[in-house]
């Protein structure tokens, strides 16, 4: 291509106003043909590989400089960190000095005689060295006071990066905190350096940054009030840890030594009781009746309006709710019986009933507290109707017996998950159903059993599935499809296994495909058509069926064709000759009649009536596995078998002289032509519903192929 030209399709292209769709419009008017657009479209590629090829350069150009400024970059932020760092420790160091003049005369000689009198919080905090001055817990005295807990928190959100947001609640100050090392919980492998900030309320995890000294990143935060510690027994090498239990999750961490884990235990107890002790005097508080106010009596002002006094109000108490009634009282233990007796049922109920009551009442302290323990017992609830419904449990009894632990967490609000798990035990059903049956007898014995097993089943959970989630999202419903997809691959595979993979023959495969087909077309008594799923995939296996059987019947023609003498059939006998016309007649062939000569001559070869019955054999059997994805592959190997017979008649007429033969050879060609071929054509129209236009082609060339008078092979 020119530069010029070149240039001009670049401008071009650049234009603002280009637009794609009236550019290709105008090109095609223009083009003569396809050889215009060929060139185009070369011009085109051209210009865009051009393109690339500049602005890759122009990219590495300044390969060298970005690298540079990275790295600057990534020096000045680290010198930041560590500006920022030296500017935090500065100002903690300023702001402890007029707190620390003021006791230090008092406390310096009490400090002298007993330095190991500081509880182990305060010896934590120390040996920690993360804080200048250590936030004290419920032992510390009145020297820390509310502003150095502020400033001790402060410090804390400047040297974790992301717990700002999160460590904002009023009157929270640290207790504790220190160096620990995280162990993965089922393998104790070694995980990560963590250090963990103990505050009155909650427990903060943050990482290691090794790149900022002296800076961590958060990781996660945990409430006191939903943590449990748990001591772990050394078992060397493995020793001086503990376990953290936060529903659903656990981790364990080890202390530097045996010493810093009792104080992590010890102050981590404390700090749980003293928060379950502050919670429930405020409760108490909250729940006390409340003295109205005062009312401020009149004035001696006369002129003082009436109106003015009644502005003066007493404060309206909080609306309570009456928890006394015996059933909310015994509840949570009612609950607990019904779970160990499972009684799903009665559970329920109870839980249907509390949150009638409840509705739209407030949620003082006290119901939130009931609310809590009852929480508790919907997730014990929950969790065993989630093993009930398991693969681990028998699957006996089939979909139904299902239904009890499917309804409970429906009622529940688990609708999703118990979708999930009944199809999930549905599946482990299935899976175990196919597994198990024997394999024994004929293929075609097994596949009807294997169909009748697989059928049904999905028949049983598809009702029992509309029976259960009835008015629930339609979500589940598309939850169905995809699990009811996967269980007819589970059954194709094993289908496949039994039928292909063992090599059947082409009407064996057809048989069991058929029965597969029919049992499929069950499922449409509720509405579920998967015929399209097992086509899609059972058509590779065919494919290979059709060119594999394919090959069989061209390589018997060629060898029946290497020994073909062209003389009459002669079949001896009149039962023989009567067989052969019954066989013809269920072929499609009506007139074989005319081909019999005087007692029990056939005029007509052997080839080409073993040709005859074994073709359309072989499209009567790929019919029977026939649907539209396989058109084309059935109707290029009957094209590819007709094309053998009809290319070694026309090898024989051009090689043959002695004329009597070579009136027997016409007499053949006229067979296949005029009787075969149309044959074949119709019933391939009949089974598939639309004619074929590569038979019809090769039927109209009622004359015999020509050759190369010069070969003496046949040219197609």
């Amino acid at each position: 291509m020119s530069d010029s030209g070149a240039n001009r399709l670049r401008r071009q292209l650049e234009s603002g106003g280009f637009e794609a769709r009236l550019y290709v419009k105008q090109l095609s008017q223009q083009s003569d043909g396809d050889r215009d657009l060929q060139e185009h479209r070369q011009r085109v590629q051209a210009l865009a590989e051009e393109t690339a090829q500049n602005l890759k350069r122009n990219v590495y150009q300044n390969y060298r400089q970005f690298i540079e400024t990275a790295r600057e970059i990534s020096y000045l932020e680290s010198e930041m960190y560590q500006l920022s760092h030296l500017l935090t420790e500065q100002k903690s160091s300023l702001e402890s000095i007029p707190l620390a003049l003021l006791p230090a005369a008092a406390a310096g000689a009490s400090a002298a005689e007993d330095p190991a009198g500081a509880g182990p919080r305060e010896r934590g905090a120390a040996q920690a060295g993360f804080l200048p001055g250590t936030a004290g817990g419920p032992r510390d005295g009145p020297g820390s006071g509310e502003e150095g807990k502020q400033r001790t928190l402060t410090t804390l959100l400047e040297k974790v990066e992301g717990c700002r947001d999160l460590l904002e609640t009023p009157g929270q100050y640290l207790v504790y905190n220190g160096d620990l090392v995280e162990y993965e919980a089922d393998h104790m492998a070694q995980l990560q350096r963590v250090h963990g900030f103990l505050m009155n309320d909650c427990l903060l995890v943050a990482t290691w940054l090794p790149q900022r000294r002296g800076m961590y990143r958060y990781n996660a935060l945990y409430p006191l009030d939903r943590l449990a510690v748990v001591n772990v027994k050394d078992n060397p090498p493995m020793k001086d840890m503990f376990k953290l239990l936060m529903f659903p999750e656990s981790r364990i961490f080890q202390a530097e030594n045996a010493k810093i884990k009792r104080e992590w235990l010890e102050v981590l107890e404390e700090t749980k009781r003293a928060l379950s002790d502050k919670r429930r005097r405020e409760q108490e508080e909250a729940a006390a009746p409340r003295a109205p106010p005062p009312v401020t009596s009149k004035s001696g002002n006369p002129f003082e309006d009436e109106d003015d006094e009644e502005l003066v109000t007493p404060e309206v108490e909080e609306e309570k709710v009456d928890l006394s009634m015996e059933w909310i009282q015994e509840l949570p233990e009612d609950l607990d019986v019904c779970i160990a007796q499972r009684d799903f049922e009665g559970a329920v109920d109870l839980l249907d009933k509390l949150n009638h009551y409840l509705e739209d009442k407030p949620s003082p302290p006290p119901v939130k507290e009931l609310r809590a323990k009852v929480d508790e017992r919907v997730r014990q609830l929950t969790d065993v109707l989630v093993f009930e419904l398991s693969p681990d449990r028998s699957l006996r009894g089939g979909p139904k017996a299902t239904r009890r632990a499917v309804s409970q967490l429906i009622r529940l609000g688990q609708c999703t998950k118990a979708c999930e798990l009944f199809l999930r035990n549905r599946a482990a059903a299935v899976h175990t159903a196919i597994r198990q049956l024997r394999i024994e007898g004929a293929t075609l014995l097994y596949i009807h059993k294997l169909c009748h097993v697989f059928f049904t089943s999905l028949l049983e959970t598809a009702r029992e599935f509309e029976t259960d989630f009835a008015g629930t999202d339609s979500g589940c419903y598309s939850a169905f499809v995809v699990w009811a997809r996967s269980a007819m691959g589970m059954f194709v595979d094993a289908f496949s296994k039994q039928v292909f993979d063992s090599k059947e023959s082409l009407s064996t495969a057809a048989e069991c495909v058929k029965v597969a087909k029919e049992h499929c077309q069950q499922l449409g008594e509720i509405g579920l058509d998967l015929t399209f799923i097992i086509h899609a995939l059972l058509v590779k296996d065919i494919q290979g069926a059709l060119h594999s059987y394919k090959e069989i019947i061209i390589e018997a023609t060629k060898h029946r064709n290497s020994e073909e003498m062209w003389r009459r059939m002669n079949l001896m006998t009149p039962e023989a000759l009567g067989k052969l016309k019954e066989e013809m007649r269920s072929c499609g062939v009506s007139n074989f009649e005319q081909y019999t000569g005087d007692d029990c001559w056939v005029n007509l070869s052997y080839t080409v009536v073993a040709f005859t019955k074994q073709t359309m054999g072989f499209l009567e059997e790929a019919l029977k596995l026939y649907f539209p994805e396989l058109h084309m592959v059935l109707l290029e190997s009957l094209v590819e078998v007709i094309l053998v017979a009809v290319q070694h008649v026309d090898y024989s007429l051009r090689c043959e002289q002695d004329p009597e033969k070579k009136a027997f050879i016409r007499q053949n060609a006229s067979f296949l032509y005029e009787t075969v071929l149309p044959v074949v054509e119709r019933r391939f129209e009949e089974g598939v519903g639309k004619p074929a236009k590569q038979l019809q082609d090769l039927r109209n060339a009622s004359r015999l192929l020509r050759v190369n008078p010069e070969s003496t092979t046949s040219v197609v």
